[in-house]
């Protein structure tokens, strides 16, 4: 499974890099907004995407909304800092998998990611 990661910080990026445990996924892109994102996505054609909402350029939501017109199999977890459920209710609307609030632990992380795989495979 290919992991591409969507943040605007670098810290978060190598955070989900480094707590990512669920055998099989390995991270085949990074990128830094959703301009970045988009570019790489064909290219890559990952499985499953980490996306931050607030980001220069383009923010998640859109590219939420654009990559799931290019695959609408991409399995999306939102990861951001904001609290507002309202954002995160709209990013769900656009086609996004799951959130997930900043900050957050290596086992929150993995939990997200393995709930997504077992939807995924056994909806």
């Amino acid at each position: 499974m290919k992991l591409m990661i969507v943040d605007d910080s670098n810290i978060i990026r190598r955070k989900i890099e480094r707590s990512t445990e669920v055998d099989g996924l390995e991270v085949v892109a990074t990128a830094t907004n959703g301009v970045d994102a988009l570019e790489q996505f064909p290219q890559v054609r990952p499985d499953i995407v980490t996306m931050d909402l607030t980001m220069p350029e383009m923010g998640g939501i859109e590219c939420v909304e654009r990559m799931v017109e290019m695959d609408p199999n991409v399995i999306i977890l939102v990861i951001s800092a904001l609290s507002d459920k309202a954002t995160a209710i709209e990013a769900l609307k656009k086609g996004a998998n799951g959130f997930l609030c900043k900050p957050f632990t290596e086992d929150e992380l993995n939990r997200a990611f393995r709930e997504l795989l077992e939807e995924k495979n056994y909806g």
